[in-house]
């Protein structure tokens, strides 16, 4: 059993549905713990009764500390201090032997097993960027990446998680100051600062648009394969992080778009990976509004008012990033 914990509200709906699926699809024996960020995503979740799914609400999650510290973060920032303490809860509460965080916008191709396995006897598992070097973001967003992460419920993991909790709470803001962003430069040093630490060493784990570019893609049977370019490693992919793939309303369809880094997107990984995740997007929204048609689930954005000038400048962009950036317009209002 490998129990997960993860935080989002109503607005990711669509993308949490899409994680527990994929899931429930290739996990042999999993549970998965979310926090519900609005009561709207709770009373939803909780109406569709899933087999393998707690819900945990604000309510019943903020402590003193989250409550106090709370006014001084925006949501996003409140969302990263969160991180550490949503583990910490599922330990304690739940008596688990461990937990893994996970972020909402992950979608597993084979079972995760293999990659908390991977830790041994180890109190903590961490997964690097791995950035390839054109996107290498290490001194800004940190070497690690907040998206799978592992503690065990020993005495040196609850050390580990404890520390990183209370840097939280004492800092964790949008910003690089004096060595810190968020909560994630603090995993930095803690292969040297800490005892049990291990970092995780499985290419199928952590893959993201900052490092895809490293890999080649294939489907076989309802998995995928990645093939690592350098040295022709073959390796099966467990779960890729959709990070910055932001839904904007283009009158009365949807576009996806990959914003944020440009990072290079090939064809190969548009056609494998992008293409099927987006239409397990579309059924998952598609699911969540008939639960509660209140419910956008995928974070919709107004598009960016346009100008004649800023028409021109986006042609302009486009046709100089076209093979970095993905779109796809299909989903009805």
């Amino acid at each position: 059993m490998i129990n997960f914990c993860t935080l989002y509200n109503s607005d990711y709906a669509a993308k949490g549905l899409a994680l527990y699926r994929s899931l429930e699809r290739h996990c042999m024996q999993f549970h998965l713990y979310l926090f519900a960020f609005d009561d709207k995503l709770a009373v939803a979740m909780k109406r569709m009764a899933l087999k393998h799914l707690t819900i945990i609400t604000l309510k019943e999650f903020e402590d003193p500390e989250l409550l106090r510290v709370k006014p001084t973060r925006t949501a996003g920032e409140y969302c990263w201090t969160c991180s550490g303490s949503t583990i910490l809860y599922c330990l304690e509460h739940y008596h688990l032997d461990a937990c893994t965080y996970i972020d909402s916008d992950l979608y597993f191709y084979s079972d995760p097993s293999v990659l908390v396995d991977e830790m041994g006897d180890n109190d903590v598992l961490i997964t690097a960027h791995r950035y390839t070097a054109e996107y290498d973001q290490s001194a800004t967003s940190g070497k690690y990446c907040v998206q799978f992460m592992t503690f065990k419920n020993t005495e040196n993991g609850l050390y580990v998680l404890r520390w990183w909790r209370n840097a939280c709470l004492d800092w964790c803001y949008d910003r690089l100051e004096d060595g810190k962003f968020g909560d994630q430069k603090y995993l930095d040093d803690w292969t040297t600062r800490f005892k049990g630490i291990h970092e995780l060493q499985h290419l199928g784990g952590g893959l993201a648009p900052w490092n895809m570019q490293q890999y080649t893609f294939r489907r076989e049977g309802d998995g995928i394969v990645g093939t690592e370019v350098a040295t022709g490693k073959e390796f099966p992919v467990i779960f890729f992080h959709y990070h910055a793939l932001n839904c904007y309303k283009k009158g009365l369809l949807r576009e996806f778009q990959l914003t944020g880094t440009f990072y290079d997107m090939s064809r190969n990984a548009r056609e494998v990976l992008y293409e099927d995740y987006l239409a397990e997007q579309k059924r998952c929204y598609e699911v969540m509004r008939h639960v509660d048609p209140t419910i956008d689930g995928l974070a919709t954005r107004p598009a960016p008012k346009s100008t004649m000038f800023g028409w021109l400048s986006a042609v302009v962009k486009h046709a100089y990033r076209s093979h970095k950036t993905h779109y796809s317009i299909w989903i009805k209002r």
